[in-house]
């Protein structure tokens, strides 16, 4: 491993994970590296957690708070969360065990826009940041740091920290080396900002390695592990049919002169409905494509390997294990197709909003004037998190959304009169789409979209239900614009408690 290490300074950083992780001390807030299972430490977090535990053991408090990029994996969120050692997570979650904790009440947790993060850290909104444990593939001879599989928050993370302990991991291929571009000129607070010179997927415009203060490196960890990232489900009939609603759109949008033939780009949220719209576009008449999003998923690498795609520009990969393995393998090729940015440039409203970016997401519920809830279960219980969406969403030239009409095998009907959450408004979203139709909701009036939403997104067990819904509201509401009556709307949610609807 010594050649990734190729400065003597930090070779002589080079410690186990359990001695880092004794560096650590009580009530310390650690900013991590790691995005949707990609570039997370592997080794850190798990020693850390075993530090946490004979501390509880011995009945001394020891918390910390964890900021990442986005969600991690169970060597991070998992292990740490399991010792109920969270103080305060941000910004975004996925793993079981830290959901029952946010949950449960054991640790707070902000969930909030991935663009902000970097912002809010810099002024100072979170307190001090006392060590950031950041992933790397490689430190060169010139003592600057070849990023791995996500970039994040890194760059933030790495300056604000008081210290930092890197974790070089030789699993991630060297020739990710090129791939990323770090740009440094976005860290200036108004009024001193300035316009990022960015103005299409493909431009590059900052460098390829992360900068570092050797003098801020406390500890330097070995590794050589994997990404911990989960298989997508096959595509099934609902997957294939929202896909096909929403590349039928685009072909419409494009003959109406809309946007190109080569579209606009693309920003694809995470999971599997996502993926298998990706999938639909590597059978689909639209050529030259490109995307500027958060994550790079399977299908984008089959668009990319196809030609369909040019150009992906991301913050990280969110891989199933086999693709992972393959862009590793082939990072040579990968990386003159894809770029890796910091996440406050990957995500930034100016950019999104100038290049004209398709935003397609998921969601929880949406209901029938276009309110999205992408993050709550009955109000309360969170789930994953806002993450990326809300950029995206809000700045997007337009912002679709996909679910498939309802969950818990037809129990629950993902078309409500009413969210129990709003992370989405209804101003922020243009197409609702599920298996069973598209809503265009653009030039709309709240009533008009109802009937819209209902009668093409919504499933025919819950069609009458809610058109009887609509019927009554309008006669008992106080105003006719946005009719509701919250005691039946609110019926819709309890009324599942009993089936088992909390997840």
């Amino acid at each position: 491993m010594s050649e990734r290490i190729a400065q003597e300074h930090f070779r002589s950083k080079i410690m186990s994970a359990h001695e880092a992780a004794g560096l650590i001390k009580n009530g310390m807030n650690l900013g991590f590296s790691g995005f949707t299972g990609a570039g997370y430490p592997k080794a850190f977090p798990v020693a850390l957690a075993e530090v946490i535990t004979e501390a509880h053991a011995r009945g001394e408090e020891f918390k910390v708070g964890v900021w990442t990029g986005a969600s991690t994996a169970p060597e991070l969120d998992g292990a740490l969360a399991e010792t109920g050692g969270i103080s305060f997570r941000m910004p975004y979650q996925s793993d079981p065990e830290m959901r029952n904790a946010i949950n449960s009440g054991v640790s707070y947790y902000q969930d909030m826009h991935l663009s902000h993060i970097s912002p809010q850290v810099s002024q100072g909104f979170y307190g001090k940041l006392d060590v950031a444990v950041i992933e790397v593939t490689a430190i060169t001879e010139d003592g600057e740091l070849i990023p791995s599989s996500s970039i994040g928050n890194n760059r933030t993370f790495i300056e604000y920290a008081d210290k930092v302990i890197l974790e070089v991991n030789e699993w991630q291929s060297i020739d990710l080396f090129g791939m990323h571009d770090v740009y440094y000129e976005i860290g200036a607070l108004p009024p001193n900002r300035k316009p990022i010179p960015l103005t299409k997927p493909s431009d590059r415009i900052g460098q390829k390695t992360l900068r570092i203060d050797p003098e801020k490196v406390i500890a330097v960890i070995k590794t050589d592990a994997s990404d911990r990232n989960s298989p997508f489900k096959p595509l099934d009939a609902d997957s294939k049919a929202i896909a096909g609603h929403f590349l039928d759109f685009l072909g419409d949008e494009v003959k109406r002169g809309r946007i190109p033939k080569n579209l606009l780009p693309l920003q694809s949220g995470v999971g599997n409905i996502a993926n298998a719209v990706l999938a639909g576009l590597l059978e689909g008449p639209f050529e030259q494509i490109t995307s500027y999003t958060e994550v790079i998923q399977d299908g984008m690498v089959d668009l990319l390997d196809s030609g369909k795609l040019a150009v992906a520009s991301a913050t990280a990969f969110s891989l199933s294990p086999d693709y992972a393995n393959k862009v590793n393998d082939d990072a040579k090729k990968y990386r003159d197709l894809i770029i890796l940015r910091p996440q406050d440039v990957s995500n930034h409203p100016e950019l999104i909003r100038r290049m004209g970016v398709i935003a397609c997401n998921g969601l929880i519920e949406a209901d029938i004037y276009g309110n999205v809830n992408s993050t709550h279960v009955m109000g309360s219980r969170m789930q994953n998190g806002i993450g990326g969406s809300g950029d995206f969403t809000r700045n997007g030239y337009m912002a679709a959304f996909v679910t498939p009409s309802t969950a818990k095998g037809g129990a629950i009907s993902c078309i409500v009169p009413m969210v129990n959450h709003v992370d989405h408004t209804e101003h922020d979203t243009d197409v609702v789409i599920t298996e069973q139709g598209l809503a265009d909701l653009r030039g709309l009036a709240p009533r008009q979209r109802a009937k819209v939403i209902i009668e093409n997104c919504a499933h025919p067990d819950y069609k009458e239900a809610l058109k009887d819904y609509v019927a009554h509201a309008e006669k008992v509401a106080n105003g006719h614009h946005t009719p509701h009556d919250l005691r039946t709307a609110l019926s819709w949610h309890t009324k599942y408690l009993e089936e088992g609807s909390m997840r």
